[in-house]
């Protein structure tokens, strides 16, 4: 977890915001101890239909390519 002074908090508090929005955990220090923490807020759960409609837009998997690629990536000797 990375961390920000309250310098920086106070200096760039729009910024170190914008980090937790985009989900990164901080945690703020005073004196370079740990004082606080800060993370984004759990985002509401997306509605059925939601879901469904991204679902239906996803392109098809052809089971066969999958498993070359897997194989492709994979050392077999593992």
């Amino acid at each position: 977890m990375a961390e920000v002074s309250i310098r920086d908090l106070r200096n760039h508090g729009g910024d170190v915001v914008e980090r937790a929005t985009r989900g990164e955990r901080l945690v703020i220090t005073r004196a370079g101890k740990p004082v606080a923490e800060l993370g984004p807020l759990q985002r509401p759960p997306l509605a059925l239909d939601v879901l469904l409609e991204r679902w239906r837009r996803l392109p098809p998997v052809s089971p066969e390519r999958l498993r070359a690629d897997v194989d492709a990536a994979v050392d077999p000797t593992l």
